[in-house]
């Protein structure tokens, strides 16, 4: 019945479950609005130009992939009536009572749908999001009975949506082909059938936000995401393996790239996998659009050019599918493991408490 609950609900008291409580070397750091502009912010106006800006463009999306892995795009040509729609449409799915939106519940292996939290199964801890996700490329795939029906302009707007947001994903990924010495479709080649998978964020008021994450630290395992974020903030990236994080600075109308972990091996090793997670506040809801656009399951993971000199990041040539199984899997080994140490370390405690004297007998 828990599960039941939307996070809506749970907002409502004054404590956070245990079940949202995360170890302390995982909690916040940084405040979710204490804003930092080390991430760039690129316009692309004049990025279709053979000559003059281009170069230039270029230059600053491959630096920040190469220091980062994550920038923003401001100027991208996607239509900003269609972004406030998107937005409006997603705000107002959320606002749906709970019933409703458990109507598109994603248990049972449902491909799509609305889910409250996010966490892999066997993983203690839970996320404080919800999230309605669904695949919207390759085309002839679509399962409309996964995407929701209310609001009623959802379909419509979501797939006017899908379609600029892959052209603006397959533009970047020409860039950083061309960087790479290779044909300018080369990245969405080795994608073969490109998947595109939206998921719609969304991270009520938290009664103890500095208990918890909105999303646990992570890289993104497909080629190149897209993040659509509102003012709030709660994005943040790390660098240098979490020892230090950054609050991504919110820009109106804006698009967060950060490219995962297929975009990095492809390149091999030469771009960034961005490590980042969300965190929540107790003042305002946050929402976010995050499109993911990923290689088929068959495609092969490998670098496209390794340098002379250089030695290829992977071993051997593996299919995304395989990739993402055995990232899962080492996700899920880790959460174990730290389950596991945690029983130790309180069983010692427990024994140190048993073997304690009584007072009565140190203060005699």
């Amino acid at each position: 019945m828990a599960l039941a609950k939307t996070l809506t609900y749970l907002a409502e008291g004054k404590t956070l479950e245990s079940s949202f409580v995360r170890d302390e070397d995982e909690r916040p750091k940084v405040a979710y609005n204490q804003f930092s502009n080390e991430i760039p912010v690129i316009s692309l106006v004049g990025i279709d130009e053979v000559d003059g800006r281009r170069e230039e463009i270029c230059k600053k999306i491959v630096e920040a992939c190469e220091n980062w892995g994550i920038f923003q795009v401001v100027d991208h040509g996607v239509d900003n009536k269609l972004i406030t729609e998107m937005t409006r449409l997603a705000k107002e799915f959320f606002a749906l009572p709970p019933e409703e939106k458990l109507r598109f519940d994603m248990s049972g292996g449902k491909k799509g749908g609305f889910i409250v939290s996010s966490h892999l199964q066997g993983e203690a801890v839970r996320d404080w999001r919800e999230i309605v996700t669904y695949f919207s490329y390759p085309i002839k795939n679509r399962d409309y009975s996964r995407w929701p029906d209310r609001p009623a302009a959802w379909r419509a707007v979501t797939e006017q949506y899908s379609e600029e947001l892959m052209g603006l994903a397959c533009k970047l990924l020409e860039v950083l082909s061309e960087a790479m010495g290779l044909e300018k479709d080369a990245l969405s080649k080795a994608c073969i059938d490109m998947d595109q998978k939206i998921v719609v964020n969304f991270y009520p008021k938290c009664p103890q936000p500095d208990l918890t994450l909105g999303l646990k630290r992570h890289t993104d395992p497909g080629t190149i995401t897209l993040l659509l974020q509102d003012q709030v903030g709660g994005l943040q990236a790390t660098r240098d393996n979490g020892k230090t994080w950054i609050t991504v600075q919110p820009v109106e109308g804006a698009f967060v790239v950060n490219l995962g972990d297929h975009g990095h091996y492809l390149s091999n090793g030469r771009f960034k996998n961005a490590d980042h997670q969300a965190v929540v506040n107790s003042n305002y809801n946050r929402l976010s659009i995050a499109t993911f656009q990923n290689p088929a399951p068959e495609a092969t993971v490998y670098p496209l050019k390794v340098k002379k000199g250089e030695k290829p990041v992977l071993k051997e040539p593996i299919t995304f599918a395989e990739m993402y199984r055995k990232k899962m899997s080492r996700d899920l080994e880790t959460a174990a493991m730290k389950k596991i140490a945690k029983e130790i370390k309180l069983q010692d405690l427990k024994k140190v408490t048993l073997e304690a004297k009584p007072l009565d007998e140190i203060l005699a």
